[in-house]
């Protein structure tokens, strides 16, 4: 049986193989996955499935007899381990092949791993997968004193977690302030004034250089400093590395992820990528970039399911991110850059504000702190080409709708 193969199944994965269907592919599609699970949502891993609030149960994204009736096999618990260009098939764990006539590579991406003296004690967890959280939550529970290395949305939103279960969280971070590369300085601000009201003690400009065992605790994390932090329990949130070796064995070509163009297709005909593990040119960036967004992986699912369904529709979306801290809803329209300006719209101590960025008269990116609207409608400026002055921005009377009805 050959038709779709996809490897992975996640967001990008299922999507590429519903939007394939729906676009009129009538050829068998498998789906195969190392994981066991069916496939299911992640941004709630680091915060209601780990808090209990939200059951393995709604996690999944959808249920067995979806894919049955859309005609979708999944083979999950399989690992694909080489890609044979020549033959048109992927070679699993235990030596199964597996025919394709097109193939989609969604393996998104792996959590990287710390690399110092100790790093491979017990107690130090990541947290990427199902599998990583269902360990990571009993842990939590019983510990008393955590340390998070990383200051970035996993390490946040975990250290928001752990923090409103009363935890002593202690977060070190090797930039000078928190979320450097995503998000302005204002923002930064607000989310350390946020965590530090809530007992986080937040360490900057410090990397961890060893992990050692300490009396009284699992361990003592060693900082560039020369101090010791004391935690029961280590988790380290360092970034993501894009799970492009299957495709790079194969000379599929790779820079940070898969190359693939706006519909998702690579430079070898019939080889598709989406999602984590790929690398496009996006042209609110006006460069190439790898994202890793739950909206780019669906997005780009879309796009490759459609070309590889003979519909193609370029992958155009505005990128969005989201986080949840505590009761701030940060979101992210766009793409910013360290020297675009900022202006800032709303009141940041009142907790609900947007910074918009502009190169030059140009709207860039939007980024909002319990603002939802001023996301919305950013995001369908940004998408038309369309830009506030920073002063109408900056104005709370001013209607931005007003702007579409002129665009």
């Amino acid at each position: 049986m050959s038709g779709l193969l996809i490897i992975g199944a996640s967001y990008a994965g299922v999507q590429a193989g519903i939007s394939a269907r729906e676009k009129g592919f009538d050829a068998p599609i498998r789906i195969v996955a190392d994981e066991t699970h069916l496939p299911y949502q992640r941004p709630p891993l680091s915060k209601g499935f780990l808090s209990g609030s939200v059951a393995h149960s709604n996690l999944i994204l959808r249920g067995d007899d979806y894919f049955k009736t859309q005609g979708i096999e999944l083979v999950l618990g399989h690992r694909a381990t080489r890609l044979d260009r020549d033959a048109g098939r992927v070679e699993l764990q235990g030596g199964d092949r597996l025919a394709y006539d097109k193939l989609l590579i969604a393996t998104g991406s792996r959590a990287r791993q710390l690399s110092v003296p100790g790093h491979g004690r017990d107690g130090i967890v990541y947290l990427r997968t199902l599998d990583d959280a269902v360990n990571l939550k009993p842990r939590l529970e019983a510990a008393h004193e955590i340390v998070i290395i990383g200051g970035g949305f996993i390490g946040l939103e975990v250290a928001a977690t752990a923090a409103k279960a009363g935890k002593k969280v202690t977060l070190i971070e090797a930039a000078s302030r928190l979320l450097e590369r995503a998000v302005s300085p204002q923002i930064s601000r607000f989310l350390l004034d946020t965590h530090v009201s809530h007992g986080v003690d937040i360490r900057f400009n410090q990397t961890v250089v060893g992990i050692e065992d300490a009396d009284g605790a699992a361990h003592a994390v060693i900082c560039s400093d020369g101090r010791r932090v004391r935690g029961d329990m280590i988790v380290a949130g360092i970034g993501g590395i894009a799970n492009d070796d299957l495709a790079s064995a194969a000379c599929v070509a790779c820079a940070n992820g898969i190359d693939v163009d706006e519909f998702g297709q690579t430079a070898v005909p019939n080889i598709f990528a989406a999602g984590d593990c790929s690398n496009h040119h996006n042209i609110f960036a006006g460069r190439r970039v790898r994202l890793e967004s739950v909206q780019n992986a669906t997005d780009q699912g879309k796009s490759a399911g459609s070309a590889i369904a003979g519909k193609p529709e370029p992958y155009v979306s505005v990128p969005r991110f989201w986080s949840d801290q505590y009761d701030a809803k940060l979101q992210i329209v766009g793409l910013s850059a360290p020297d675009d300006a900022a202006v800032i719209r709303g009141v940041i101590d009142d907790g609900k504000f947007s910074i918009f960025y502009y190169r030059g008269p140009r709207l860039m990116a939007v980024d909002s702190i319990n603002r939802p609207g001023d996301q919305m409608i950013a995001r369908r400026l940004i998408a038309a080409s369309l830009s506030p002055s920073p002063e109408q921005a900056a104005d709370l009377s001013f209607d931005l709708k007003k702007l579409e009805a002129v665009g």
